[in-house]
């Protein structure tokens, strides 16, 4: 048996799917592994965002931030622009931003709002 969850693909790393009596399958590689492996068996699995992301290569969409105002990045700090805009949630009057292209290219950015005061933040399709 895998050393690694078993509710997962041991090729490609997938979580299987419980599609037929007899077998688990992957959907993304179409391995197998027969139902009666998993008999008896309690499987217990916990996991965070950031999992899923360093799994898959992915960056995250809104930066934690440190104490100070901006985001840590190696030895650096990079800051963020401010925008004179009230919270919507505690009317701070300054929102700190930054930018991310995440649909096609010939649409417009995803600006990520956060404000100083209360951490609160949302996102507004540009």
């Amino acid at each position: 048996m895998a050393t690694h969850a078993c509710l997962f693909c041991d090729l490609c790393g997938s979580m299987l799917s419980f599609t037929s009596a007899s077998y688990a399958s992957c959907l993304v590689c179409h391995a197998q592994r027969k139902v009666q492996e998993f008999e008896g068996t309690e499987i217990w699995c916990t996991s965070e965002p950031e999992d899923f992301m360093r799994r898959l290569g992915l960056d995250l969409l809104i930066t934690p931030l440190d104490d100070t105002v901006g985001s840590k990045q190696g030895n650096q700090i990079q800051q963020r622009a401010v925008v004179n805009d009230e919270c919507p949630k505690c009317k701070h009057p300054n929102l700190e931003y930054y930018t991310r292209q995440l649909r096609s290219a010939d649409e417009g950015q995803t600006v990520f709002y956060e404000c100083p005061n209360c951490h609160y933040k949302f996102s507004q399709n540009m």
